[in-house]
């Protein structure tokens, strides 16, 4: 804002007059109003000068200076102010959040420590139980006495026999159900009751009987017949046309060159015309049965069909398809093969010798320990098992 001063005024003494008639006197005339006058060498200036002047203006923009620097301090104070303010909210809201956020996984944390001691208490619970089953478990096996225990492997060798009387008739397995006599004998054994001594003895005869059946490799053979069938390619076609030579053939026809055997040259050269015009062949043996062109190749493939067949009949222990099937395969070798060739008379041998195995087992028709071990079984297990059904009843009467 701007100050307006006003001039000041000299003021007039009581010399005023006097100065006045003086200077008129000299002939000076007095300086206007607000002017002023010259002071004399040696004299100070009047206090209502030029120099106050300056020093109030200065003084009245140094106080604009300070209220301006007042007003700028107070407008950054409260512009401070504000954003503290306003950071101060954001760091609150934050504090906030994180406290919720702390809140949640504590209350999540406590939630799973929850379930988690649930869970602990089932599994104590179960582990409880468990023991206390085997508990129970272990006295019922201790409360087991030795009739019942007999009574078990009574029973476990009543299976087993049976089981080695199937393995022996379905399977044709005379070893396996040998070994199932045995372990049935053992543990008939383990009852040591001297009246088990006629089951004993008929499972003893049976091993026997068993043991006494010929083994046959039967691997062997199927290995063996496979080898023939790998062998079929390498047979030799017969040959038809072996006995077309003429049946009067002299040894050299050839002509000589000396002139002196004219008459021997004359000789070869008529009957090498006499045979070339007339030709003599032997039929007085069977004809063999031809093939048609690349016919060969059915007849192999045929014999390798009969071949396997012989092969899958091994294992069955069907000894007339066997046989059947190795004697059609020697028939057709003999008829449309090289009989005389090495290697068909190796293969021809080996089909003999197969014929002469029986793929065929000789096993008894019937174990004699197997209806000795069903009456065992009537008296003593069957009955055993009614008697709690018994009294049960007359408990409930």
């Amino acid at each position: 804002m701007t100050e307006h001063t006003t001039p000041t005024i000299p003021q007039e003494n009581a010399t005023g007059t006097a100065d006045t008639s003086g200077a008129s006197r000299s002939g000076a005339t007095a300086p206007p109003l607000g002017e002023a006058q010259p002071s004399p060498a040696g004299k100070s200036a009047s206090p209502g000068g030029v120099k106050p002047t300056i020093g109030i203006i200065l003084a009245v923009i140094a106080i604009i200076l300070a209220l301006l620097l007042a007003a700028a301090l107070y407008f950054y104070n409260v512009r401070q102010g504000k954003a503290q303010a306003a950071a101060s909210q954001q760091l609150q809201s934050r504090l906030s959040e994180l406290q919720q956020a702390q809140q949640q996984q504590q209350q999540q944390f406590q939630t799973a420590l929850q379930q988690q001691g649930q869970a602990l208490t089932a599994a104590r619970q179960q582990a409880a139980d468990q023991t206390r089953q085997l508990g129970e478990l272990r006295e019922r096996v201790a409360t087991i006495s030795g009739s019942e225990a007999n009574t078990w492997l009574l029973a476990q060798a009543d299976f087993l026999i049976k089981l080695a009387g199937r393995k022996l008739w379905s399977d044709q397995d005379v070893v396996t159900a040998g070994a199932l006599l045995k372990s049935a004998d053992a543990s008939l054994a383990d009852m040591n009751d001297p009246s088990l001594m006629p089951v004993r003895r008929a499972i003893t005869d049976d091993i026997a009987g068993l043991s006494a059946v010929s083994q046959i490799d039967f691997d062997g053979i199927i290995l063996k017949v496979n080898q023939l069938s790998n062998q079929v390619d390498n047979l030799r076609l017969a040959d038809n046309d072996s006995d077309e030579a003429p049946m009067d053939s002299d040894g050299d026809s050839k002509l000589s060159g000396s002139v002196r055997e004219w008459r021997q040259n004359l000789s070869k050269s008529w009957h090498n015309f006499i045979n070339d015009f007339i030709t003599i062949r032997r039929r007085d043996t069977g004809a063999e049965p031809l093939l048609a062109p690349n016919q060969d190749i059915y007849l192999r493939e045929n014999i390798r069909s009969r071949l396997l067949i012989a092969a899958q009949a091994v294992p069955r222990h069907q000894n007339e398809v066997y046989q059947q099937s190795l004697e059609t395969v020697s028939t057709w070798v003999r008829a449309y093969f090289d009989t005389d060739d090495a290697s068909t008379r190796a293969f021809l041998a080996d089909v003999d010798a197969l014929s002469q195995q029986s793929v065929s087992l000789n096993v008894p028709d019937q174990l004699r320990s197997q209806p000795l071990m069903e009456k065992l079984m009537q008296t003593r297990v069957r009955n055993l098992l009614a008697q709690p059904t018994a009294a049960a009843a007359n408990q409930g009467e």
